[in-house]
């Protein structure tokens, strides 16, 4: 090899090092990795490096784009409420992890199938966080499920996966130039391998999650000694809570959050059991933390008690939650918030009010009595920070992260326009592209989400990572250090058929597993249609064997997008994906190339 190659080898080891002993973050290391290979190759001059345009070209790529808008897609369903109008009832509260994944994974898996897997997990990790924070369970033991599910789910039809589209687009045009006889891939022809190898891998996952993936919970400020509001919320009549009991409702088992009493009609409710139903207007007494309460606040049928948010003058969906600290000077020390006439002066309704260690839930809002260190949490418009961060009224002024209302009105709206996406994505009139840019500026148009929570929801880490890793893959195959490893595992199969194909899976899922999925069916392709023809093999089952190789790369973060999308989310290591993923790439590549052997015998044709 030239010494290009050996450079690039080098360098990708260390980045593996790297992130295996978690040096810094994926996304720093990949862009280090860039740039030395681009300070390399400008000094150098070398041909057999990439180009700094060949470099930086992958943040121009239509799939790193397409992840990018599906993040503000996934956005306007989740400002909605659209998807938990179909994921509550779905996904329901299991009490375990177990019961979590049989609800979660089987219809993410055949989702997967009809629509881009990257599209289902892009919408499903809002919708799993919270239900994690409601549920109480560790998200790290479902994130990595999720996206292994969408993946196996991907690979059993021609339209789950953007890789599968990448590998018959390359036969066809193999066959059309006339390198190979023509072959027939339909759209249920990976099928015949693809399901048995979701079968067996979905099974693996529900067996090992327990024992291989850690249980890493984000500590929340219930763990630590936080501020704790008391907070009224109402039932709104006729709404989805309207009937329901509380744990129907969800409101049993909060996380950092619990139901102090229920006033009804005058009458009081103390410690109010699971099973007791809820009714229009009731008045829910809950004490918490701020988390909680934002969490709180999203939920379909309840609205805050006090009748001042309804006289605010930015409509609900344009404000924020804020915390404020009551300074000595302010002027409605020792005057209660209605007779101060808060909303008036400050156009900002007062939803709870903390008192050191003291729980204010006998009084109503109104009626409490401003003292100097009271900490308000307010429903205002976001400008409230900025307009009064300085004021001598206030100590401290701060909005809560995450705390705009829902648009429930809009729910439908946005499912709408997600399924006019999948209309025209899943039958090839837009491109997954088109439909995802199509949809997101929908949602911004009709206000499923502001043009600022458009911007806010895409995760730049993510991009900034995936982009950099297809600048890696780049120097991998300008260098020569690709084909001269996939060559040399072809030649030592020594011509021997099921060796051959073994070689083949298990190049492509090396490449997958360090630079990208479509990147592996690209390096590979030439080389496995080269050993078909050396044989005098069928290239069916060497197309559909890339398909599923290039997909399930389970070892690494970076063998699949999805993979990095749920990275943070889960708060994962790199370690992770090791320890879980690498028996279920040996599992899968056992499974497919078994299969594959099954229905396409490598015997010579003609």
């Amino acid at each position: 090899m030239a010494w290009e190659a050996w450079f690039t080898l080098a360098l990708v080891l260390s980045l593996i090092v790297a992130l295996a002993r978690n040096w810094a973050a994926p996304d720093t290391l990949f862009l280090a990795g860039l740039t030395i290979l681009m300070t390399v190759g400008s000094i150098s001059g070398s041909a057999k490096l990439p180009s700094t345009q060949a470099l930086v070209a992958g943040f121009g790529n239509e799939g790193l784009i397409t992840v990018a808008v599906l993040f503000v897609l996934a956005q306007g369903l989740t400002q909605t409420g659209a998807m938990s109008m179909i994921t509550e009832p779905l996904l329901g509260r299991p009490k375990s992890i177990a019961g979590a994944q049989a609800r979660l994974l089987l219809p993410a898996a055949g989702l997967s199938a009809f629509l881009n897997n990257t599209t289902i997990v892009a919408i499903f990790i809002p919708v799993v966080t919270d239900w994690c924070k409601k549920a109480g369970l560790a998200a790290s033991k479902l994130f990595i499920p999720l996206s292994y599910a969408a993946i196996l789910g991907g690979i059993c039809t021609l339209i789950g996966t953007s890789t599968n589209l990448v590998v018959f687009g390359m036969t066809r045009a193999a066959v059309k130039s006339g390198e190979i006889a023509p072959v027939e891939i339909g759209m249920f022809t990976v099928a015949i391998v693809g399901v048995p190898v979701a079968i067996v891998g979905l099974l693996y996952i529900f067996i090992a999650t327990s024992k291989l993936l850690p249980d890493r919970r984000a500590k929340r400020a219930d763990e630590t000694e936080a501020r704790q509001y008391t907070v009224e919320m109402l039932v709104e009549p006729k709404s989805p809570v309207d009937g329901k009991t509380i744990e129907q409702a969800g409101l049993r088992n909060l996380q950092g959050l619990f139901l102090a009493e229920i006033e009804r009609d005058g009458d009081r409710i103390v410690a109010a059991g699971p099973q007791t139903v809820l009714r229009g207007n009731d008045r829910l007494i809950f004490v918490g933390v701020v988390d909680s309460v934002v969490d709180l606040q999203r939920i379909r049928g309840l609205q805050p008690a006090t009748n001042q948010v309804f006289k605010l003058q930015d409509p609900r969906h344009n404000r924020c939650l804020v915390e404020a600290v009551i300074s000595t000077q302010h002027p409605m020390i020792g005057k209660s918030i209605r007779e101060g006439r808060f909303r008036s002066q400050y156009n900002a309704a007062v939803i709870a009010v903390h008192r050191g260690g003291v729980h204010l839930k006998d009084q109503k809002i109104g009626d409490i009595v401003l003292q100097a260190g009271d900490t308000l949490l307010i429903e205002t418009h976001p400008r409230f920070v900025e307009n009064y961060r300085n004021s001598h009224d206030f100590f401290l002024v701060s909005a809560v992260e995450g705390s705009q209302p829902m648009r429930h009105d809009r729910a439908w709206i946005a499912l709408a326009i997600l399924a006019g996406v999948v209309a025209c994505v899943t039958p090839g009139w837009l491109s997954m592209l088109n439909g995802a840019l199509l949809g997101a500026g929908l949602m911004v148009l009709t206000r499923c989400c502001s043009a600022n929570d458009a911007r806010k929801s895409i995760d730049w880490r993510l991009l900034l990572m995936i982009g950099a890793a297809f600048g890696v893959g780049e120097a991998l195959k300008t260098s020569g250090l690709a084909s001269t490893m996939a060559q040399g595992l072809v030649d030592a199969a020594g011509g021997r058929p099921w060796l051959v194909m073994l070689a083949i899976y298990a190049v492509t899922l090396f490449f997958t597993e360090l630079v990208t999925n479509n990147a592996a069916a690209v390096l590979v392709f030439p080389v496995a249609l080269m050993a078909s023809k050396s044989i005098g093999a069928d290239f069916t089952g060497f197309a559909v064997l890339i398909m599923i190789a290039a997909s399930c790369g389970f070892a690494t973060p970076f063998g699949y997008q999805t993979h990095l999308m749920v990275y943070n989310a889960g708060s994962y290591r790199f370690t992770d994906y090791l320890r879980f993923g690498l028996p279920l790439d040996l599992l899968v590549m056992a499974t497919a190339v078994v299969g594959v052997n099954l229905v396409w015998p490598v015997t010579a044709v003609g």
